[in-house]
């Protein structure tokens, strides 16, 4: 038998926060939301959430800050404020919940095979 020696070998990584970011117009592309951010705050990266089906914008996105004691700063400045003729909403993202642990709504239609 062999005895197997486990060495801690994780080294820390630093994440930057993240920033939700809802109401987009749904023209509006990474630079554009990058550029009205770092108008407030430094800005690491931004980026739109595009639907997979179609292609297009979800009408929301994730901005990275690079410091943290800018996050409350950007949520105070940038919440509620109107972009592109419509009202932003800015909160800190929070980690995208397990598909498993979302509720499960069906129809109530099809599904089941019926023998007569």
């Amino acid at each position: 038998m062999v005895a197997l020696q486990a060495r801690n070998t994780h080294t820390q990584t630093y994440m930057a926060k993240r920033l939700y970011v809802g109401g987009l117009p749904y023209s509006t592309t990474d630079a554009e939301l990058k550029e009205a951010f770092e108008k407030v705050i430094p800005v690491q990266s931004a980026s739109i959430i595009i639907d997979k089906m179609s292609g297009r914008s979800r009408g929301f996105g994730f901005v990275e800050v690079v410091n943290d004691n800018d996050v409350e700063k950007a949520i105070e400045t940038m919440n509620g404020k109107e972009f592109g003729g419509r009202t932003l909403t800015v909160n800190e993202a929070r980690p995208m919940e397990s598909r498993d642990s979302r509720p499960r709504g069906g129809s109530g239609f099809g599904g089941g095979r019926r023998d007569y």
